[in-house]
């Protein structure tokens, strides 16, 4: 039962409510400062830490509830004779529910220009330390650290007379976290401003154990960071199929990403294998979209992660008959649509991410290596610069196919050479893409010399246009742009694109050897920009 509360709160929402709702059950309150004289104006009898402590606040407030009457009220074991003795003996009182939240540090510190000093009287000492005793000893005293549980409690006290044991251990783990987060925080600023010396320190909660790992022989898990706002898996809901495995989860973030690069201004679908784009188009509507994707690389398809910006219709849904996907990750699905994806296949993974279309909220990507963490901002942006270099000019109408490709290759894994085309007027797609060589030359062989070729076989047979294959291939692959995600190191790449009949090519350029990859491409009859943005992705 709760029969004594102390309430000391930095962030006062609620708090005068929660207090009357606390004294209307009988609960005697304490608590401290500004606390007390909001409660007080609110007409709710308070006691004065001090009137507890025989001391009265002192040196500023930094001194006033660190003291044995109420952290003996808090950590006294209840069911141990002798504590509950000594407790009598030294007329400690108990306390039974603690609610506090903590001076705003990470808030002061994220000011522009904040000094040291106002940063360390922003170090909060006894609320840490309430919470964390108050959570020591959570089998019989309730923490409080989040306003948001005001509501419950105050509703199991009226229901039952008493807060459950489920409630109170999870609002100590909840207390014990967020200590940990309020110190996290205070070993950085600190770190950095006393020692010049970067720290980094991350939180991921939820975690759930995966079917298996990249193979089935390692164990998997997944971790949520819920600080990130805007679009993650973390966020999807699963509408079908069978759990995520550790794969599922980093392609579907590959797509995810892809298509994000593409905006919301048209409908957009990135096929993704092995965490590559191994399809990516857009479309006037949601299934040409998913068709021109598909015909980037049918083979590849199989077996893949779809993710769109457009809800998931039943036009859509049917194109997939026959067609074994592992997931489809969409901002929603028609109802029409859902039910036939669900008959479709028992293990066909439907991922729903309503926000989606939203923008990313992270500035930087983290990865793992062993023994260290790499930290980097986000690629963000496809060109610092839009340069034609050679003596034919490039066209001014291929731009906007350009940018198309450049963000398929942000997303297309090193080497990587991807080859776009406008299959409608403002409608792109990637036709074919050479990703994780280790050259450039091998990248551009596989994806003009095979893969372009392959994939148009596919559209040619069934268009059935009026001319000879190899001169339909010619024809397309003249009016595609070749996008490299980095410079050429030799003119050898050039010499394999114009080979393949591409005319057109963006790289970022830098290289020594650019003057020669210019001087090739200007006796190959081919046009090229440069965009001094490098786009590695490894």
């Amino acid at each position: 039962m709760v029969k004594r509360a102390l309430l000391s709160v930095s962030e006062k929402t609620g708090i005068a409510e929660f207090a009357r709702g606390l004294e209307s059950l009988g609960v005697k309150i304490i608590s401290t400062g500004g606390t007390a004289k909001i409660l007080r104006e609110a007409g709710i009898e308070v006691t004065d830490v001090s009137e507890v402590t025989g001391y009265p606040e002192m040196m500023g407030g930094r001194v006033k509830t660190l003291h044995p009457r109420i952290h003996g009220g808090l950590l006294c074991l209840r069911d141990n004779k002798e504590q509950m003795d000594e407790a009598a003996k030294e007329d400690i009182s108990l306390i039974d529910l603690v609610a506090v939240n903590l001076y705003p540090f990470e808030v002061t510190v994220s000011k522009a220009g904040v000094e040291l000093e106002e940063a360390i009287e922003n170090i909060d000492i006894g609320g840490p330390t309430l919470l964390r005793s108050a959570a020591k000893n959570y089998r019989s005293v309730t923490v409080i650290s989040d306003p948001s549980d005001y509501g419950h409690v105050l509703k199991e006290l009226r229901s039952s007379g008493v807060i459950s044991d489920s409630t109170r251990a999870a609002l100590a783990v909840k207390a014990f976290r967020h200590t940990a987060d309020y110190d996290a925080a205070i070993d950085t600023y600190l770190s950095r401003t006393l020692l010049e010396e970067e720290v980094l320190r991350m939180k991921y909660t939820d975690g759930v154990k995966l079917r298996y790992g990249e193979n089935w022989h390692q164990k998997g898990y997944f971790y949520k960071d819920h600080k990130i706002q805007g679009p993650t898996l973390a966020k999807a809901f699963q509408l079908h199929g069978k759990e995520l495995s550790y794969n599922n989860y980093v392609d579907a973030d590959n797509a995810l990403q892809t298509v994000k690069e593409l905006g919301n201004s048209a409908p957009a679908v990135a096929i993704v294998k092995h965490n590559n784009p191994c399809g990516l188009a857009t479309g006037s509507t949601l299934l040409q979209a998913l068709q021109a994707a598909w015909d980037g690389d049918p083979i590849s398809a199989y077996g893949s992660i779809i993710c769109t910006n457009e809800i998931f219709d039943l036009e859509a849904a049917t194109f997939l008959n026959g067609k074994f996907v592992e997931i489809i990750l969409a901002p929603d699905f028609k109802p029409d649509a859902l039910e036939y994806l669900k008959n479709k296949s028992e293990n066909l993974r439907l991922l729903k991410l309503p926000e989606l279309r939203e923008v990313f909220g992270t500035e930087y990507t983290y990865k793992y290596i062993i023994g260290g963490m790499l930290k980097q901002s986000r690629d963000i942006g496809i060109y610092e610069k839009w340069e034609s270099v050679t003596d034919i000019p490039y066209p001014e109408d291929k731009r906007a196919l350009s940018e198309f490709g450049l963000k398929a290759c942000k997303a297309t894994k090193s080497n990587a050479v991807v080859l776009a085309y406008e299959y409608e007027p403002g409608i792109f797609m990637v036709l074919a893409m050479g990703a994780g060589q280790p050259n450039r030359v091998d990248s551009i062989r596989k994806l003009a010399s095979t893969k372009a070729v392959e994939n148009l076989k596919v559209i040619y047979e069934r268009e059935h246009p009026d001319i000879p294959f190899e001169e339909y291939c010619q024809k397309i692959i003249s009016e595609c742009v070749m996008v490299s995600d980095a410079f050429f190191p030799f003119d050898d790449s050039i010499i394999y694109a114009a080979e393949n009949n591409i005319r057109h090519v963006v790289s970022p350029g830098g290289s020594i050897r650019d003057s020669e990859v210019i001087a090739t491409a200007n006796r190959l009859g081919v046009s090229m920009i440069f965009t001094g943005m490098r786009h590695f992705l490894h």
